[in-house]
């Protein structure tokens, strides 16, 4: 008789062991997805994450450090408490903020962190509305290390935000940074405030040291609603602001947001100015060239749609006056141009390329033969010519003389030629017409 076969037996074993293997990988499997489920969701139903304001990281030039005692020798910013307003131009129920060590050569060590509403909501002020400071937290702790190079973004804190108002970001750190190469963005057209010791729930900084200039803050991000985008704006110290008030928020970037923030149909779109004084296309000045900045200061930003580029005067300007220089560098500004756009198309960006303004009277660009003149004018050709951007901005025409149109009008510029003051910063901003902003999605 044969024995009995215990192939069945093996094969209730086998699907057992095959349910529980099932079971496992299923309980690991929502496991995983209630993990990442609140990361994920944290945006909720049509809302997403968009840039409210930027400031171009730089490294510090040593005239911008902040003054004694917070840079020593080998070091700044030990033992010190930095208060500093940006004005957010996208509204919202949470934020983040991103701190940036892009040109730092040692880590940057973040103690603690608050948020709070400026005094009266004032630019630049010291003091803070009473009852709105909150503390920010980086994976769940309140303090960080920036790796060198690196930029580290908080955690989402609910904080409500109005679109067109100030945020106060005070940050202290208790060691500093070990060296000098400290990030920051300089021209910052607003006042920021030093302290030493711990002062980040303060209400008030009496005594505290002025300083115009940003350190190491360089995004502020707002949950915002599913129709909120961006527009970054690309260029050099005429978008930065020089010329403009210390607080005034009267940079062509700021006047132009207003109009925008005044009309219904494109109050929620967020202004990005990602400009900085000495910056070039081509090659390195105050900041990487554009084509080297384009991804980090563009393409990576949080909801962008647009792109508004308005520099290449530095090119011009840098250039040696001779007719091979110039044409060299038309040629070059012409080839980057066309750089641009291709990249930001392949992310969905649209590109507005605005006209270069005038230089004539202004030392050292002008030059008596007229070279550079005529490198801007075939610069301003090419790019009024269609096809080669998504729209023009005709600011050259909008701020030049009409009788001298190698000159600006004299009542705009601030008193160098080739800056504007805030009155022509608002005849810029008002030459961006506003029905090209019609949302994307």
């Amino acid at each position: 008789m044969k024995s009995p076969s215990r192939t069945p037996l093996a094969t209730v074993l086998s699907t057992c062991v095959l349910v529980l293997a099932l079971a496992v990988t299923a309980s690991a499997l929502t496991a995983l997805v209630k993990r990442t489920a609140p990361a994920t969701a944290a945006a909720g139903p049509g809302r997403h994450w968009v840039n409210t304001w930027t400031g171009m990281p730089q490294l510090t030039e040593p005239a911008n450090l902040p003054p004694a005692p917070y840079t020593g020798e080998k070091s700044v910013l030990v033992d010190t408490t930095l208060r500093q307003t940006v004005r957010v131009t996208a509204g919202g129920p949470r934020i983040r903020l991103r701190f940036s060590n892009a040109y730092g050569d040692t880590p940057l060590p973040l103690t603690a962190v608050t948020v709070a509403l400026p005094r009266d909501g004032r630019a630049g002020a010291d003091a803070v509305e009473p009852g709105t400071l909150r503390r920010v937290t980086f994976a769940g702790r309140d303090s960080t290390t920036v790796p060198v190079g690196a930029q580290m973004v908080s955690d989402p804190l609910d904080f409500e935000l109005r679109a067109g108002s100030e945020l106060t970001v005070t940050a202290y750190t208790a060691r500093g940074q070990a060296s000098l190469a400290l990030t920051s963005h300089p021209g910052s057209r607003t006042t920021s405030y030093l302290a030493h010791g711990d002062h980040t729930h303060d209400q008030d900084l009496p005594g505290a040291t002025a300083v115009d200039h940003w350190y190491l803050l360089s995004d502020v991000e707002v949950l915002a609603s599913g129709r909120t985008e961006a527009v970054a704006l690309v260029g050099d110290s005429l978008t930065d602001g020089r010329g403009s008030t210390t607080n005034g928020n009267d940079r062509w970037p700021d006047q132009f947001y207003d109009r925008l923030h005044g009309n219904p149909a494109t109050s929620d779109i967020a202004v990005l100015n990602q400009a900085a004084g000495g910056n070039r296309v081509l090659n390195d000045g105050l900041g990487p060239n554009v084509l080297a900045r384009l991804d980090r200061d563009v393409l990576s930003r949080s909801g962008v749609a647009w792109l508004i580029l308005f520099e290449g005067v530095n090119d011009i300007g840098t250039a040696d006056a001779t007719p091979e220089a110039q044409r060299a560098v038309t040629d070059g500004l012409i080839a980057g141009y066309r750089q641009i756009v291709v990249r930001a198309h392949a992310q969905g960006i649209r590109v507005y390329g605005a006209t270069l303004t005038p230089f004539s009277g202004s030392t050292p660009y002008d030059d008596p033969a007229g070279e550079r003149e005529a490198a801007r004018q075939r610069v301003n050709a090419w790019i009024r010519t269609p096809g080669h951007f998504d729209a023009v901005l005709d600011f050259d025409r909008a701020v030049r003389d009409p009788e001298v149109p190698d000159r600006l009008q004299p009542a705009l510029h601030a008193g160098d030629w080739l800056h504007l003051n805030p009155e022509g910063y608002g005849v810029l901003a008002a030459a961006v017409p506003a029905g090209l902003f019609r949302h994307t999605s």
